[in-house]
C-alpha cells in the first residue's frame, strides 16, 4: 500500500502531465515549467538543451515534501540513485534502490531504465554516480488484457513531460523487454 506521501508524489507528477504533456519544451510556457523544475532545486537554469529529466523528477520529489537530507536533488539521474542504492545497502535513509529483479514497484516509486543504447545495470549504478540513464515516476498500477503493467510519468520524453506504460510479470517484477534485456536499470522504493 503506497504512504500518503508517495501517492501525493504520483499525483502531482500525474498532474504535471496533465498540464504540460502537449507543449513541447521550445513553447514558451514550457520553457518557463522546466527552469522552475531547475530553480526549485536550487540549480540555475541552463535552457531547454540541456536534459531535464532528472530535474523533473527531483523537483516533483522535492515539491511533495522530501528535503535534501532525504533524496538527493540533482540534474543527473545517477546521483540520485547512487545516493539510495547506498541507503538500501545500508538499511537507511526513506528512498532506497533495489535492482529490477527483487523487488515490484509500486505507487510513488521511482523507476531508472538505461538510454542511448546503453546496458548498465544495479552492479554499475552501485558502484558509479556519473553515466546516461533516465527515470520517471510510477503514478499507476495495473492490468489489462497485456497483463501487469505500471505507468510512469517523467520529463524530457520527447521533449515534453511524458507517461509510459512499463509491463511487469505475473509476480510484479518489471520484465525485461526481449528487444533489451538490460534496458531497466533499478526501483527506488518511497517510504516516506
Amino acid at each position: 500500500m503506497a504512504s500518503d506521501f508517495a501517492k501525493r508524489l504520483a499525483k502531482l507528477a500525474e498532474r504535471e502531465y496533465d498540464n504540460y504533456s502537449r507543449l513541447h519544451e521550445t513553447t514558451a510556457t514550457m520553457q518557463r515549467r522546466i527552469k522552475w523544475y531547475w530553480s526549485s532545486i536550487g540549480m540555475r537554469f541552463p535552457g531547454v538543451s540541456t536534459p531535464w529529466s532528472a530535474v523533473f523528477v527531483s523537483a516533483n520529489v522535492k515539491k511533495t515534501g522530501a528535503t535534501a537530507s532525504e533524496f538527493k536533488f540533482a540534474a543527473a539521474h545517477a546521483k540520485f540513485v547512487h545516493a539510495t542504492i547506498r541507503n538500501a545497502i545500508s538499511g537507511t535513509g526513506v528512498f532506497r534502490a533495489f535492482p529490477v529483479s527483487e523487488y515490484a514497484p509500486k505507487v510513488g516509486d521511482i523507476i531508472q531504465n538505461n538510454r542511448n543504447g546503453n546496458a548498465f545495470d544495479y552492479r554499475y549504478a552501485k558502484s558509479h554516480d556519473s553515466y546516461a540513464s533516465h527515470s520517471a515516476i510510477v503514478v499507476e498500477e495495473g492490468s489489462d488484457g497485456s497483463g501487469r503493467y505500471v505507468r510512469t510519468v517523467g520529463g524530457n520524453e520527447g521533449d515534453r513531460v511524458g507517461d509510459r506504460v512499463v509491463r511487469l510479470t505475473n509476480t510484479g517484477l518489471i520484465g525485461q523487454p526481449s528487444s533489451a534485456p538490460r534496458y531497466y536499470i533499478c526501483v527506488v522504493q518511497n517510504l516516506k
